[in-house]
């Protein structure tokens, strides 16, 4: 590859990885504007609450625990919620008790802090609960209480907070299938959009644009990580939830398909790595890119199926005639360079079948005997 594709290469590389990184940002924006929003408006109701209710005149431990408890992720499960009100009710207890009784100071601040972390590894199992329960004692222990404050004024703002926060966990559960339903269609279409880079890069027997497509295939990985995150956290939710248990084989069958994508993934860079080193100008790889390309069509039906919730049965379809056409005494016609492209093909091809939720036997069975 000379100097100057090279050089291109280098220079298009950051266009494309930006673009990526502000297409996944505005993907975690959209998924955590509406639990945003709720959290937002139960930290003013807390504030409300304590202020005109109960009449503190700067509630301001109120809103700062139902933030807490509620945080950014839709995944409110209820004991979560309490494992956190829990936590900063203890904390914030233990801070006042410190405060009144014996001031505040540095040895103070360790004393509260060891005090309030290990009643909470006492009381449950949860690190949440004792993680939230040492950042308060610490904070209020530090904090010298305003003018006017009552002692156990802030404790009594931080319980209004997380009664607001359960109060909104309890009335408006989310589904746990909805955060890994998203973040898969979103790691699904970021590895179809690297497919279609990858097939326009060999139909054209540009190494420029084979730089372009890896890079892309590249700046898929947060969206991946993204999406094993979202569907393990979602897994832990309804297993200890009654109600959302239903929905566990789902969430498993998207953890599941996380993993055959990942390993789809890494074998495609795989194949770019090694198209990289081929002199295709020498070669005839349109059949590949074609079959590319119709590989990366199926990819984005499945990630429209995923993010719906219904039986990708279409994905499947494009994807086993993929499978059938991946004969490299075919497609590479006594070419080995070609071939060994088409043999790189059939794995990934293979693990996204299994991922829309074909038979690993019969998906491996579709391929074209060597």
């Amino acid at each position: 590859m000379s100097g100057d594709v090279s050089d291109s290469a280098r220079t298009d590389r950051p266009r494309v990885v930006v673009h990526a990184r502000v297409r996944q940002g505005l993907n975690r924006v959209r998924a955590a504007f509406w639990p945003i929003m709720l959290a937002s408006a139960a930290a003013s109701g807390a504030w409300a609450f304590a202020h005109f209710v109960v009449g503190h005149e700067f509630p301001f431990f109120a809103p700062v625990a139902a933030w807490v408890c509620l945080g950014f992720s839709a995944d409110r499960e209820v004991r979560k919620v309490v494992e956190l009100g829990v936590g900063v009710a203890i904390g914030v207890l233990f801070g006042e008790l410190v405060v009144l009784g014996i001031g505040g100071g540095w040895w103070q601040v360790g004393l509260v802090l060891a005090v309030a972390t290990l009643l909470a590894r006492f009381i449950d199992r949860g690190p949440m609960l004792t993680m939230q329960a040492g950042t308060q004692a610490i904070v209020i222990s530090s904090i010298q209480p305003g003018t006017g404050v009552t002692p156990f004024d802030r404790w009594t703002d931080a319980l209004v907070g997380a009664a607001v926060a359960l109060a909104v966990a309890v009335m408006l559960p989310g589904d746990p299938r909805a955060r890994p339903r998203r973040a898969a269609s979103d790691a699904v279409f970021e590895f179809a959009s690297g497919l279609s880079r990858l097939a326009d890069a060999l139909r054209d027997a540009d190494a420029d644009d084979l730089e372009t497509a890896l890079v892309r295939l590249r700046a898929s990985e947060p969206s991946l990580q993204e999406w094993q995150s979202v569907a393990t956290n979602s897994a832990d939710v309804a297993r200890v939830n009654a109600v959302q248990r239903r929905h566990l084989p789902e969430i498993r069958r998207l953890q599941d398909a996380s993993v055959r994508t990942d390993r789809a993934v890494r074998s495609v860079r795989v194949l770019t790595r090694r198209a990289l080193g081929t002199p295709l100008a020498e070669h005839d790889v349109s059949a590949i890119a074609d079959v590319v390309e119709r590989f990366g069509s199926g990819c984005r039906v499945l990630a429209s199926a995923l993010s719906g919730g219904i039986d990708p049965f279409v994905a499947r379809e494009i994807l086993e005639e993929v499978a059938t056409e991946l004969d490299p005494h075919e497609l590479g016609q006594g070419d080995w360079h070609v071939q060994s492209l088409v043999l790189l093909l059939r794995s990934p091809v293979v693990d996204m079948l299994e991922a829309a939720g074909e038979d690993p036997a019969r998906a491996r069975a579709l391929l074209p005997e060597l």
